[in-house]
C-alpha cells in the first residue's frame, strides 16, 4: 500500500485477536518511530511498552475501563521525558534549564510526534491501534502504575495488536474547513454550518448506533451532535477536573518552575 492510501485508510481498532506481536515487529515499528522530528534533536520522550496482563489490568480503571486496555496484547505509552537529558546535563556540568512549562510542552510535542510515527509504521505492518485520551486525562494515576519518576509525564497512549474487527473509516471535516492559507481566516456562521453539516449527520448516526449510548441520549434533553459533545461526552466539569489534575501532576513531576 502506498503511503497516501495507507493514511486515508486509518481507523481506530478496539477489538483485537489474542495473537501476540512478534518482538521483531515491535522493534521494527519502534525503530521507525524514533525517526520522528524532535526539537533540537533532544528526543525528550520515553516509550513504555506494556505487555504484562497484570499491569494492563491495573491500567484498566485509569484508562476509563476501555476493554482494549486488557484485550490488546500491548499498550504503548509515550511520555514527555526530560529526566534522561537532565541527568546527562548534570554529568557534563551543564545548566539544568528544563524544569518549566515550556520544557514540558517541548517534550509533549516530541512524544506526540514519535507516537504518530510508530502508529503509521504499525499500521503498515498490519497492526491496529486506538489512541486513548485517558493517558493525559489520568496521567497522575497512570504515572504511578508505570513507576514514572520526576521529570516524566505520560501524554499519549494507545492499544496495539492485530485487529479483530473491520470498522468503517470515520468521517472528517472537509479540507476547506480546516486549512487556512497565508493567515487565519475566521469563518462566518454560514461557513461553520456548511463545514459541520455532514459531520452532524454522520456523527449523530454513529452514536445512535450504540444501544447503550442511544438510551442515554434518548433519556436526556440532547437534540443534536453539538449538545451530545458538551452534555454527555465532554462536560465542563470533567474538563476542569482533568485540567486541575494534569497541572498538579506536571508540577509534581518538576515542570512548573517559574523562577528566573
Amino acid at each position: 500500500m502506498d503511503i497516501l492510501s495507507h493514511l486515508h485508510s486509518h481507523r481506530s481498532i478496539r477489538q483485537y485477536k489474542s495473537q501476540e506481536i512478534p518482538q521483531e515487529v515491535l522493534d521494527e515499528v519502534l525503530q521507525a518511530g524514533i525517526r520522528a522530528s524532535s526539537s533540537g534533536n533532544m528526543q525528550s520522550y520515553s516509550i513504555i511498552v506494556t505487555k504484562d496482563p497484570a499491569i494492563r489490568e491495573k491500567l484498566y480503571q485509569p484508562h476509563m475501563e476501555q476493554n482494549m486496555v486488557v484485550d490488546a496484547p500491548v499498550l504503548v505509552t509515550f511520555c514527555a521525558d526530560f529526566r534522561r537529558m537532565k541527568k546527562w546535563l548534570e554529568l557534563n556540568e551543564a545548566k539544568p534549564n528544563f524544569d518549566n512549562f515550556m520544557s514540558f510542552m517541548i517534550a509533549a510535542i516530541d512524544a506526540t510526534l514519535v507516537s504518530q510515527n510508530v502508529a503509521t509504521a504499525a499500521e503498515a505492518k498490519g497492526l491496529g491501534l486506538c489512541y486513548m485520551g485517558s493517558t493525559l486525562a489520568n496521567c497522575d494515576q497512570i504515572g504511578e502504575i508505570l513507576n514514572l519518576p520526576e521529570g516524566v509525564v505520560p501524554v499519549v497512549g494507545y492499544s496495539l495488536g492485530y485487529a479483530d474487527e473491520t470498522p468503517e473509516v470515520r468521517d472528517r471535516l472537509p479540507l476547506e474547513g480546516l486549512v487556512h492559507y497565508e493567515t487565519y481566516q475566521d469563518q462566518t456562521d454560514e461557513q461553520i454550518k456548511a463545514i459541520y453539516k455532514q459531520r452532524e449527520t454522520d456523527g449523530w448516526n454513529r452514536y445512535m448506533s450504540f444501544p447503550e449510548l442511544k438510551a442515554k441520549i434518548e433519556a436526556s434533553d440532547v437534540k443534536n451532535l453539538a449538545q451530545l459533545y458538551t452534555t454527555l461526552k465532554y462536560t465542563r466539569e470533567s474538563h476542569v477536573e482533568f485540567s486541575q489534575s494534569v497541572l498538579h501532576y506536571i508540577e509534581k513531576q518538576g515542570f512548573m518552575n517559574h523562577n528566573l
